[in-house]
């Protein structure tokens, strides 16, 4: 159920929606207004930034990805010797 302010009855069913539909729609709109108004003061990165920032971004996850390839290939590799000489 929907409550209403103090003092008044509780309203039901298509009563209840004919209340709280608007003011959902109206605080939806409020929530917009407000996001569009903080964007505003956003300070967007210029297309420079972005191409070098993407670049440092994509150049580290390749040498990090090459990395802990390396070290997974060198755990097996240690792993295995220690499961061949325990004699499994």
């Amino acid at each position: 159920m929907v409550s209403m302010e103090k003092g008044e009855p509780e309203a039901t069913g298509a009563a209840a929606w004919l209340r709280w539909l608007p003011a959902k729609l109206a605080e939806l709109r409020q929530f917009f207004s407000e996001v569009k108004a903080e964007l505003k003061k956003v300070s967007w990165p210029g297309k420079d930034e972005v191409r070098t920032t993407t670049i440092v971004v994509v150049a580290t996850t390749i040498f990090f990805g090459f990395y802990l390839w390396g070290l997974d290939i060198g755990f097996s590799r240690v792993m295995e010797m220690v499961f061949k000489s325990s004699g499994r």
